[in-house]
C-alpha cells in the first residue's frame, strides 16, 4: 500500500474542497445548478470528442492500409510495396489500443500477401521475408501496446488510491462555520506527483472557529506521516487549549513526539519540521487572532485593496519550536464584515513565470470578478490568475483558504 502511495498522483488536480463539491477544471469548488450543466454539457462533448478520436483510430489505418494496397495493385510488377504496409501497425500502435493494432496487423499481413502476390512473388523468398518482418514487428508493437495499457490501468488505480489517502488525511472544510463563509482547494503542482505535504484543517471549539494552515517539508510518505500527525493533534488540541499560544506549544510537543518515534528508522528525522498558521476568530465577533510558526499570515482583501498581514515575531517552525507558549506571539487583526481572508501556502508565493519572476498578489492586484466575490469565487480566481501567470506550470503544491466574516445566520 504504501508503494502504491508513493507512486501515485494527486489526482489530476487533487484538490480539496467544502464537502458536496464539483470537479471543474482541474480543482474542486462548491457545486451549483448552473456548474452542474456547464458539467454535463461539458462530459457529453468530451464523450462525441473521444467517440470521434476512437473512430479515427480505427479507420485511419484501414484506410492506410486500403490505398498502399491499391497503390501496389495497380503499380507494374517490378514495383514492391507490400514493405510500406509495416507503418500501418506501428502509427496504430502509437495512437490506439492493443485489440486495434493486432487487427490492424492481422489487415496489414493479408494486404502484403496479396501484393506480393499479384507482383508474381509466391514463390520468392521476398514473401517470406515480407511476411516474417511484419511478424514480427507485429508481435512487439502488441506487446508494447499490451504494457502500456496495464501501466495506465495501474495509474489509474494508484491515482485513486493517492486520492482517498489524501481526502482521509485532509479533510473537505465545511462552507461555513458560525458567522464564516469558508472554501478550500489544493492543487497538486503535477498530474503524476506524490502525495504533496501542505494542509488545512478547521476546528469549531469553545474558544472560536480555529484553522490551521501549513507546509510540511518534504515530500512522498514522509510528507503524509507528518500530515497526519499534526492534523491529528490538530483536531484534538484545538478543544483543549484556551489560547493560540497555549494550542501552538501542544502542537509543537506532538510533533517532537512523532519525530522521536521516527528517529529509529529515518536518520533525518531531527530535519523533519512544518510551517504553519495558527487562525482564531472569536465567538460572535469580525476579530482574527493569529501565531505563525514560519508561515506567512493571510492576505486581507477589503474595499478592492489587497493588505499583506504581518506579524513582528513569528516562532520557528514546528518541530523546531519551544514548548513554552510564551515564546510564541499572537497577533490580532479587527475585521470588517465581508472581509475576504486568504490563507496560502508557498507554492501561491514562489510560483514563477517563464522569466523567473514570482507571483504577487499584491502586486497583481485583485483579479478580476474577484473583488467583493465569496470565497469559492475568490478561490477560483486567484488559482486560474496562478495558472495564467505560471503558464499553467506549478513547482509546487499549492494550499488555499479563503474565509469571510459574514453575518450569522
Amino acid at each position: 500500500m504504501h508503494k502504491l502511495i508513493r507512486r501515485a498522483a494527486v489526482a489530476t488536480a487533487p484538490v480539496a474542497t467544502a464537502a458536496g463539491a464539483s470537479t471543474e477544471g482541474g480543482y474542486r469548488h462548491g457545486g451549483c445548478s448552473h456548474g452542474g450543466r456547464r458539467a454535463g454539457l461539458r462530459r457529453r462533448a468530451w464523450a462525441g470528442t473521444c467517440g470521434a478520436w476512437r473512430l479515427t483510430e480505427t479507420a485511419a489505418p484501414v484506410a492506410f492500409v486500403l490505398i498502399i494496397t491499391a497503390i501496389g495493385l495497380a503499380t507494374p510488377p517490378d514495383i514492391h510495396l507490400a514493405s510500406l504496409l509495416i507503418a500501418a501497425p506501428a502509427l496504430t500502435a502509437a495512437i490506439s489500443t492493443t485489440r486495434t493494432t493486432a487487427g490492424t496487423a492481422a489487415l496489414s499481413l493479408t494486404a502484403a500477401v496479396i501484393c506480393d502476390v499479384q507482383d508474381g512473388l509466391l514463390r520468392s523468398p521476398i514473401l517470406p521475408t515480407h511476411v516474417a518482418a511484419l511478424l514480427a514487428v507485429s508481435f512487439f508493437l502488441v506487446a508494447f501496446c499490451s504494457a502500456r495499457e496495464r501501466n495506465r490501468r495501474e495509474a489509474t488505480r494508484l491515482r485513486a488510491i493517492s486520492e482517498a489517502a489524501q481526502h482521509v488525511v485532509l479533510r473537505p472544510l465545511p462552507r461555513r462555520i458560525e458567522n464564516l463563509r469558508l472554501a478550500s482547494v489544493y492543487r497538486a503542482a503535477e498530474t503524476m506527483a506524490e502525495v504533496g505535504g501542505d494542509l488545512y484543517a478547521a476546528a469549531r471549539t469553545p474558544y472560536g472557529t480555529r484553522l490551521l494552515i501549513g507546509d510540511v517539508k518534504g515530500k512522498g510518505l514522509q510528507a503524509l506521516d507528518d500530515t497526519a500527525t499534526l492534523l491529528g493533534a490538530f483536531r484534538e488540541a484545538a478543544h483543549q487549549h484556551p489560547t493560540l499560544p497555549r494550542l501552538a506549544a501542544a502542537l509543537e510537543g506532538s510533533v517532537r513526539r512523532h519525530v522521536s518515534e521516527v528517529r529509529e528508522v529515518d536518520a533525518n528525522a531531527s530535519e523533519r519540521f512544518t510551517t504553519a498558521l495558527l487562525v482564531e476568530f472569536p465567538p460572535g465577533d469580525c476579530a482574527m487572532r493569529t501565531v505563525s510558526c514560519g508561515h506567512p499570515l493571510p492576505l486581507l482583501l477589503r474595499d478592492g485593496r489587497i493588505t499583506a498581514l504581518a506579524s513582528p515575531a513569528p516562532a520557528p517552525p514546528l518541530g523546531l519550536a519551544s514548548l513554552d507558549p510564551a515564546a510564541y506571539r499572537q497577533d490580532t487583526f479587527p475585521l470588517a464584515p465581508r472581509d475576504l481572508l486568504l490563507l496560502y501556502t508557498d507554492g501561491l508565493a514562489e510560483a514563477r513565470d517563464g522569466s523567473g519572476a514570482f507571483y504577487s498578489m499584491t502586486d497583481r492586484g485583485i483579479p478580476r470578478n474577484a473583488a467583493g466575490s465569496d470565497p469559492e469565487s475568490l478561490l477560483r480566481e486567484v488559482l486560474d490568475d496562478l495558472l495564467r501567470h505560471t503558464d499553467g506550470q506549478l513547482n509546487d503544491d499549492v494550499a488555499l483558504v479563503a474565509v469571510q466574516c459574514a453575518p450569522a445566520v
